[in-house]
């Protein structure tokens, strides 16, 4: 898809489809006002017979506006005007995008308010990109068609670059999820981020079932034993400062298939069990997006990639396992096998002593019966790094919000036969012991856990995004490490 800023009169433009937005109260942006002009009041009327209001996401139609070159004109709502920002524009640029990808279309242009700032216009570029993109990989004919080239009239070029950077990493991350769990598995994923590594410009290390055992990552191990697929481990690393530690280490758990082993889920439970490697595929994606944006920082990425399958060599009920920083962990349900994949990669980040650490994981259920399937959970051993991400998120128009950590609930994960198990005790809280479980291999390290088990993997499609994968929190940790870290 090819993307470009342009200044062209909206009458002159030759495209398949033209958007063009409106505010709530029908305030008119300068393209708006002379679409107005060359159609002889023909928007305004529009205004006046209530066809269109200006409510954010809202559209309506317009075909074959007079003294205009294109016979398509699609009228977007951006809102109120004093109340535009990154996430509304995001939302309103990606209603649009998905509406008129319904149809074939080989050029279509946004005229929205060319006297948008640069990170107004970097996240609407970002929707009109994010939201013609579906998880229909497989269909002969597609629900979605992403035009061949995207115009947007803004003089803000650098904003529309970068938007299309961002949105090509958060697709990469959708579509890593969106992916069968037979074309993504351990091996598929690694040559997958080796090419992205070698594309976009980042280091990258593979580690084989050989290394992972030299390593004594016998967490991580023990939940791969029942596949064929064998284990891998990479990391990544973007060297944008001078900093010998990184700023900053990304560990994303990378269940490429989970069907909760011994502890076998139901049918229901399994159908979206491709998508548990969305944390790691966000990693990925985020990686990417730091790399071709030259951010000057030095970025670690850790993801651990295993298959959660049944077989003669499965790990069992009542197996202890040493992970690689020498804790002794019993295991009680196979079916939570994440928190043992993240206990060797997050030791693994620590090796290289970051000044911060984040971890992402489709982790527990209880998260999504605590917050929904919008709202990613935020577990944290240090309130400020914590609040840090929870404001990132939400200035891009992602949710996030915090569970406590009390120290009490420590105490449930505590074993009698080993020093951790990896369950708690009963159905209560569990969102938040997986979150103690984790703590127990971070160290002192500045951390924060997202539970992105609701939002990463969304059953129904949205105005804004199909179905499918949503490559949730790729845009916040983009800004995260562009802000500052």
């Amino acid at each position: 898809m090819q993307i470009q800023a342009i200044q062209q009169s909206i009458s002159e433009l030759e495209v398949d489809a033209a958007v063009v937005g409106i505010y709530e109260g029908g305030v008119l942006p300068e393209v708006a006002q002379q679409l107005d002009q060359v159609t002889g009041g023909g928007l305004q009327a529009l205004l006046e017979a209530n066809e269109v209001e200006g409510k954010l996401g809202d559209t309506a139609v317009w075909l074959s506006p007079p003294s205009v070159a294109t016979t398509h004109l699609l009228i977007v709502g951006l809102g109120p005007q004093e109340e535009v920002s990154p996430p509304t524009a995001f939302r309103a640029a990606a209603i649009a995008a998905k509406q008129l990808a319904g149809k074939s279309r080989a050029r279509v242009a946004f005229c929205l308010d060319a006297s948008w700032s640069a990170a107004v216009v970097e996240s609407a570029v970002c929707g009109s990109l994010v939201g013609c993109v579906g998880q229909d990989l497989y269909r002969n004919e597609k629900n979605l068609h992403p035009p061949e080239e995207v115009l947007w009239h803004t003089e803000e070029t650098v904003a529309v670059e970068q938007g299309q950077v961002i949105a090509e990493s958060v697709n990469l991350t959708r579509r890593l999820v969106n992916e069968p769990a037979d074309v993504i598995y351990p091996e598929t994923f690694a040559e997958i981020a080796t090419q992205e590594a070698a594309d976009s410009g980042f280091e990258i290390e593979v580690w084989d079932e050989d290394r992972l055992r030299e390593e004594k990552c016998g967490s991580l191990l023990g939940v791969a034993r029942g596949s064929d697929r064998p284990a891998r481990l990479l990391v990544m690393r973007h060297r944008g400062s001078e900093s010998k530690h990184p700023e900053l280490a990304l560990v994303g758990k990378g269940v490429t298939f989970d069907s909760g082993g011994l502890s076998l889920k139901p049918s229901e439970g399994m159908k979206a069990m491709k998508c548990d490697m969305a944390g790691a595929a966000t990693v990925l994606g985020t990686m990417r997006g730091i790399a071709r944006l030259q951010m000057p920082h030095h970025v670690l990425g850790v993801v651990g990639l295993v298959e959660n399958m049944v077989s003669g060599n499965s790990y069992k009920l009542g197996d202890v396992l040493q992970a690689r920083n020498g804790k002794t962990i019993e295991v009680l349900n196979t079916d939570a096998e994440g928190r043992l994949v993240l206990a060797d990669a997050l030791d693994v980040a620590r090796d290289d002593e970051p000044a911060k650490m984040i971890n992402l994981a489709t982790l527990t259920g209880a998260c999504v019966v605590a917050l929904g399937t919008d709202v990613v959970g935020l577990m944290t051993n240090d309130q400020a790094w914590c609040d840090r991400i929870a404001e990132t998120a939400a200035s891009c128009g992602e949710r996030a919000w915090q569970l406590p950590m009390f120290p009490e609930f420590a105490e449930q994960i505590r074993s009698k036969v080993a020093d951790i198990k990896n369950i708690g005790e009963g159905r209560w809280g569990g969102a938040i012991t997986a979150g103690k479980f984790l703590e127990e291999f971070v160290g002192d390290t500045t951390w924060t856990h997202m539970d992105i088990a609701g939002p990463a993997f969304q059953e129904k499609e949205k105005p804004e995004m199909d179905a499918g994968g949503s490559g949730v929190m790729v845009r916040t940790l983009l800004e995260l490490v562009r802000t500052g870290c």
